[in-house]
């Protein structure tokens, strides 16, 4: 089948008891305001992007006072949620259990966006004994104006958000805390990190946030223009894997775990709620195998939880699935 569309438009819909924000403060039950962007769906950037280091210097971006030690980070997270898990299979990595605590938010997202509802698997606030994560951002600043996201992590020290992007939260949990009783291991070693951050790049634009961009499309245009080049992408990734054991120098590196992430949900959710049904993952030998293989390592394994999951996406996107209805397959789901 050819493309035929070349314009990806997500329409401005209301899609008000699926996700929320806050603006000064104040909590809005709102979807992505679309009638701006002439109806781009645009994934809002991370505003925290502050560092830890051993000896709380600037890092990257951000200011400086973030100093690695045991104890005085709090991570909070969703089960659900493929940017947060990228951080908690870090930190498990890196052995920073006892160094860093969590909680863990509901799995279902609705007028009130991420809860601290009681339900299997989640952890409370023990810091604010917050009822729902926006609790948090105002902790942070009375007047704050974005998106609620997880991952988030908040210095209990300060009283400040530290950052709320994944992929930075991954590289502060990758080196930030050597000093202070992490495991050895380097997720991002210098030698490939043009390579990594190269293909970072195209796997998260086509396949982790490509995803999304099918899955959230209100036309067929616009589910068209992510859809293709997600399998693509998959087809490229496919044959990269059938002649390695891991995407970049045959070594787990942060890579894999962005990757991983996403194929991990993709046959029990985002072929059926998304219609990335082009193919699944168990379609692709060397795909399947990867994600197998690394769904087997305790670390990662402990941090995929289905119930959580299947039930967020299939019940908090009432516009995509207004009966709330959860599928009970595939029989496989690693």
């Amino acid at each position: 089948m050819k493309r035929g569309f070349s314009l990806f438009v997500i329409k401005a819909v209301e899609w008000s008891k699926e996700m929320g924000l806050l603006v000064d403060g104040k909590w809005h039950d709102q979807w992505y305001d679309t009638s701006k962007t002439e109806g781009r769906f645009i994934r809002q950037d991370s505003q925290f992007r502050n560092w830890i280091t051993p000896d709380g210097s600037a890092g990257p971006s951000g200011e400086a006072g973030f100093v690695a030690e045991p104890n005085r980070y709090h991570l909070y997270v969703s089960l659900a949620c493929p940017w947060a898990n990228r951080t908690l299979i870090m930190r498990n990595l890196k052995g920073l259990q006892d160094i860093i605590s969590i909680s863990v938010v509901h799995w279902l997202m609705v007028e009130h966006g991420w809860t601290f509802q009681e339900g299997p698997g989640v952890i409370p606030d023990p810091i604010f004994h917050a009822r729902y994560m926006y609790d948090i951002y105002k902790a942070a600043d009375a007047h704050y104006t974005g998106r609620v996201t997880v991952p988030l992590l908040w210095d209990k020290k300060t009283g400040k958000i530290v950052n709320n992007e994944s992929s930075e939260i991954m590289r502060i949990f990758n080196t930030g805390f050597d000093q202070v009783g992490a495991k050895k291991g380097d997720y991002y070693p210098q030698e490939y990190r043009q390579e990594i951050d190269a293909l970072n790049a195209r796997v998260y634009d086509l396949v982790n946030n490509g995803v999304y961009k099918a899955g959230f499309a209100t036309t067929q245009a616009a589910y068209e223009e992510a859809v293709y080049p997600l399998f693509e992408m998959l087809d490229e990734l496919e044959k990269r894997l059938s002649s390695s054991e891991y995407l970049i120098g045959n070594q787990l590196t942060e890579a894999d775990i962005r990757l991983f992430t996403t194929l991990v949900r993709f046959d029990p959710v985002y072929v059926g709620h998304f219609k990335c049904n082009i193919r699944r993952i168990a379609d692709y030998p060397a795909l399947s195998a990867y994600t197998r293989k690394l769904h087997a390592m305790p670390e990662i394994a402990s941090t995929v939880n289905f119930e959580h999951i299947k039930k967020h996406y299939y019940q908090s996107h009432k516009t995509i699935n207004p009966t709330g209805v959860v599928p009970v397959g595939p029989a496989e789901t690693a």
